[in-house]
């Protein structure tokens, strides 16, 4: 079995690989399609994090491949549904780096509101701007949340311990943390807060949430974050909202366009303005984070192989089946397109080959239907390739 790791992936997930037995190769940077397609022959496992995109061309000249792991929170570098069809499943961290992020959000806040990163440019520079003016604390100041999931109510209680009033907006019922105070839409937050970060997913849906109608809903002064998804926030608006002074601040780690790795050069409409965090999309970037997100995307990676096993898999239907223990048993997996009669037809087929079930599950989603099978290892040869003929397969496998 044969591995791809791009972009830089902690060596935790290197170990992991290993004891699973593959072989490795790895790559510094992301890869374009045409890179991608020439690297993934014979590839099995595909490890990616965020500027890597997974597109449908990619997926149908990787025949071999059976997973991707994308170390990262985010899977909208990914075409799932193309991924589902090919009968590749994704997986990701989904909580492994929120503690990291939510300790940059509060870092930020605080150089904000003190207007901090000015003096330090200052004092590079040789000066020594020794001032209180517009230098505040954060304690008893509103801090309003868009997106109250992992991440943003992690923030919420790290904000909360340092005395901070807390407000947030989530589509999803959230139970409110602490004293947190739950409002009614993103309106709501952005009029009463005094400073505003957003951690919201990549959905097109949410591509600028934050436009120039909703930054003019903002209290004059207010400091903006996003720590999110570069598509989020109208970046230009957000440029000329810092420029008029409506904004006090803000601070970006994501990036509408994103260079693919350090070599090439970083633009947007907010160089150069006053009492504005620029980081390059390092909200998760801890030593800490990359080694339990290494160690949690290739143990499921590892873990899919094995066994078949979905239950953290993004896009397909999840199942967890234990091993059948005092039996010598295979373990027979079928993924095909969601259409029905297609179980009718496997289990006709064990019937004509002699196979006799252990256990046997059945998981659909919108996209696909997943079988996961233990049968007795004595069967005809040709089961599987009358289980790979039903109608309407993608792929079959025997562990």
């Amino acid at each position: 079995m044969k591995a791809l790791l791009l972009e830089n992936i902690h060596p935790r997930a290197h170990e992991a690989f290993h004891r699973g037995g593959a072989t490795i190769e790895s790559a510094a940077g992301a890869m374009d399609d045409d890179e991608l397609i020439k690297a993934l022959k014979g590839v099995a496992l595909l490890g990616i994090r965020s500027r890597t995109q997974i597109t449908e061309r990619v997926l149908a000249h990787a025949p071999d491949l059976l997973a991707v792991g994308a170390f990262c929170i985010g899977t909208n570098q990914i075409d799932l549904r193309a991924a589902s069809l090919k009968g590749v499943a994704v997986f990701n961290a989904p909580y492994s780096n929120t503690r990291s992020v939510a300790e940059l959000v509060i870092a930020e806040i605080i150089f904000l509101v003190r207007r901090v990163y000015p003096k330090i440019v200052r004092a590079h520079a040789g000066g020594w701007e020794k001032s209180a003016d517009h230098a505040r604390e954060v304690r008893g100041k509103k801090l309003g949340i868009i997106g109250f999931g992992n991440i943003g109510s992690q923030v919420s209680t790290l904000a909360e311990a340092m005395g901070m009033d807390v407000y947030y907006f989530d589509t999803v019922d959230k139970l409110s943390i602490g004293n947190a105070t739950r409002l009614g839409s993103v309106d709501e937050v952005l009029r009463i807060a005094d400073i505003v970060t957003v951690h919201v997913d990549g959905s097109p849906a949410n591509t600028n949430m934050i436009s120039e109608r909703a930054l003019a809903l903002m209290k004059p002064g207010a400091c903006l974050l996003n720590l999110s998804r570069g598509h989020v926030v109208d970046i230009e608006a957000m440029a000329a909202a810092l420029r008029s002074g409506h904004l006090s601040g803000a601070a970006v780690d994501v990036f509408p366009t994103e260079p693919r790795d350090g070599n090439e050069p970083f633009t947007t409409p907010l160089h150069g303005l006053p009492n504005v965090l620029l980081t390059p999309h390092i909200g998760g970037s801890t030593e800490e984070a990359q080694e339990n997100i290494a160690e949690f995307v290739s143990g499921k990676l590892v873990e899919y192989v094995a066994t078949g096993a979905t239950t953290a898999s993004v896009n397909f239907p999840r199942i967890t089946a234990p091993r059948t223990d005092g039996h010598p048993a295979h373990r027979l997996l079928h993924i095909h397109e969601n259409v029905p009669g297609v179980l009718s037809q496997i289990n006709g087929i064990f019937g004509k080959n002699n196979v006799n079930v252990i256990t046997q599950y059945l998981r659909t989603n919108e996209h696909i239907g997943y079988v996961l099978a233990d049968v007795d290892a004595h069967y005809k040869d040709a089961l599987f390739d009358d289980l790979q003929n039903v109608a309407h397969t993608i792929r079959v496998r025997i562990i």
